[in-house]
Parts: C-alpha cells; sequence; structure tokens
C-alpha cells in the first residue's frame, strides 16, 4: 500500500517537473493581452468576450478554454460560475499582467520566459561539473557581451529591468524615510536616473548625483535636483554625504562588493553618513516562511546561471562583507517585496 508520504512526494514531484508549464501560459498570456482584454470591460467577461477581443479570425476557442482552465488553477486569474456561461476576471496576480499598470511585471515575464534568455539553464549541470558561467558556455560570450550584440535581448532586460525596479521602488518610498538624510545622496548603478528622481523629488532638500557608465547616463533625462555622472564604480565613486545601491552588489562576488562599498566610505565626505543598501537577504536555510523566500531563492539560481560571482547572500554573508569594506555597524529593514533595507555606518 502506498503511503501518504509517497504520495505526497509524488505530487510535490509533479508540481516542479510541471511548474515551466506556468511561466510558458503566462507568458501566453501576454501575448494574447487577456488580462488587458478583462480591464477593458467594466467587470467579468465571457470566453466568448475574450476571443472577440483577440480578434484573431482563425481562433481556436477550445484551446483558449483550456488555457483559461490552467490560468484559473493556478489562481492567476479568477472564474466565477453564472447560470449560462463561466464569467472571467482579474485578480491580485493577473493585475501584475497589465502592461501599462504603475506595479506591471509583464516585461519581466517576457524576458524569464523568453527561449534566448532562458538557454543558459539548460548548461547549468554542465558549469557545475565544470566550472565556468552556464550564460558563457551557452552564448560563447558573457551575458552583457550578448545583449551588446542583440539589440533587440537587449530592450527585453532593460525594460524588464525598469519594472522590476519601479515595483521595489515603489515599496522601498513607501516604507523607508529618507527624511534623515543631509546633503547628497549619491545612487550608485543608478541606471538613468528614474529611482533618484523619485526620492529627491519626495525629499527636495536633498541633492542627487545618478553614478553610471557613461554610456548609460548618456542617455538619461534630465532630472531637477539630479547630476549624472558617468564613471565606473569599481575605480571611484563621487563624493555624497550618503550612498544608495539598489540590486546591484548581487550582480558581483564579494570581492568587488567590497571595492564599491570601500570607495562608497573613501567618497563619504561624513562619517555619520551612511550606505543605503537595497538587495535580497537570503534565509540562512533557504526555508524561510516569509511569503518572498521562494522568489529570493530563485533570484540566487538567475545569478548562479547568468553572473560570474553573482549571488544572493544572507545576512550573515552581508555581514561579512561589510566589516571588510569597513563598516562595523548595520541595521537591517524588512520591506514587504523581495528585498531588504541595509543601513551601513562607518561608526
Amino acid at each position: 500500500m502506498t503511503s501518504d508520504a509517497t504520495i505526497q512526494g509524488q505530487a510535490r514531484f509533479f508540481h516542479h517537473l510541471y511548474g515551466g508549464i506556468s511561466a510558458a501560459a503566462l507568458r501566453c498570456a501576454l501575448e494574447l493581452d487577456i488580462a488587458g482584454i478583462i480591464n477593458r470591460h467594466d467587470g467579468p467577461i465571457t470566453l466568448s468576450q475574450i476571443a472577440h477581443g483577440i480578434g484573431s479570425s482563425s481562433l481556436d476557442v477550445d484551446s483558449l478554454s483550456r488555457l483559461m482552465r490552467f490560468l484559473v488553477h493556478q489562481q492567476i486569474f479568477d472564474q466565477q460560475e453564472s447560470e449560462e456561461k463561466p464569467l472571467y476576471s482579474l485578480n491580485e496576480c493577473s493585475k501584475f499582467l497589465l502592461k501599462d499598470a504603475m506595479n506591471t511585471l509583464s516585461s519581466l515575464a517576457m524576458m524569464i520566459t523568453d527561449p534566448l534568455i532562458f538557454s543558459p539553464f539548460y548548461k547549468l549541470s554542465q558549469s557545475i561539473e565544470e566550472g565556468g558561467i552556464a550564460a558563457f558556455k551557452t552564448y560563447g560570450v558573457s551575458i552583457w557581451d550578448m545583449f551588446a550584440s542583440n539589440p533587440e535581448a537587449h530592450k527585453g532586460f532593460n525594460d524588464a529591468m525598469a519594472c522590476s525596479t519601479m515595483l521595489n521602488i515603489n515599496v522601498i518610498m513607501s516604507n523607508y524615510d529618507f527624511t534623515s538624510l543631509k546633503g547628497t545622496l549619491v545612487d550608485v548603478g543608478g541606471g538613468v536616473g528614474v529611482t533618484l528622481n523619485e526620492i529627491v523629488t519626495k525629499y527636495p532638500h536633498l541633492k542627487g548625483i545618478n553614478f553610471d557608465m557613461p554610456d548609460v547616463v548618456s542617455s538619461a533625462k534630465a532630472y531637477e535636483g539630479v547630476t549624472h555622472v558617468g564613471g565606473d564604480m569599481f575605480t571611484a565613486i563621487p563624493q555624497g554625504d550618503s550612498f544608495f545601491i539598489k540590486t546591484i552588489l548581487h550582480n558581483w562576488g564579494d570581492d568587488k562588493c567590497v571595492q564599491v562599498l570601500k570607495n562608497c566610505r573613501e567618497s563619504m565626505t561624513e562619517r555619520a553618513g551612511k550606505v543605503i543598501i537595497a538587495d535580497i537577504i537570503l534565509s540562512p536555510t533557504g526555508t524561510g516562511d516569509d511569503v518572498f523566500e521562494e522568489a529570493r531563492i530563485g533570484m540566487d539560481m538567475i545569478m548562479l546561471t547568468y553572473f560570474d560571482g553573482g549571488k544572493e547572500r544572507t545576512e550573515a554573508e552581508w555581514k561579512r562583507i561589510l566589516e571588510e569594506a569597513g563598516f562595523r555597524r548595520y541595521n537591517v529593514i524588512k520591506i514587504p517585496t523581495t528585498v531588504s533595507i541595509i543601513e551601513a555606518y562607518i561608526e
């Protein structure tokens, strides 16, 4: 007789085995703009209305019905039974598929499920067995060099990072108070300055320096209170009273992170200033009960697959690199998203 434990193990195995189908179905829903079609109506709509919104003369309605059944089962959309036909509506999950929404994750979903972007995972076992980076074994170059020669993929990556940034900065701005900062805030690896503009607009007593590679800041818009500066964060960082580093350090190994943090310390004009790091903090065992823990541990697999030295870190690992960089004191602030805030102090 099969034990309950065996049955549960089998069910869990199938859940993981077919997990990729959920990502593929999300991409399908995005390509068909199902969330957008539903959102343009005043309330729940029928399958026929979704089909009409897709607008294909050769649409396979039965296939669409089976897709919706799967998406409802995965709790991506809601289904209500009516006297005549099922009615479909958005829920808190499918709202992230709305392409024009402030907190959309549509570009991130499209990037993660892009066959070209996902393909390095098929080289992961080889990279573990032989050493090296799966992305390099797949593309023959680093992922950055692949993007440089593939404008479409690079745009998809930039769009994905933009929507992920907007989601995180909205949560950060709602849960972290920059009021105590004085003088100049330097955003290290700040891209085209969107994040720093949000901060300086809300806290106009701050002056902002948006610091990134010269080719990045050259395309940045002008923002009141923000100065764009190009350079290499591993060489030197502009002077400031405090520094903000959002989801940058996880791209690099410990030695590189220590160098960036040392450069921040050396450029800090006030010893009472601080470095504010917004990045993932992993549970020590990878089994935390936080609702975002699965996403965090999944991000570490992405770093493992694509980046040389890139990794997500536990609090103990963050403490080690902060101390090595000369930051003896730190404070962790948990916020309701994948990242946490780490305030690092010299004194």
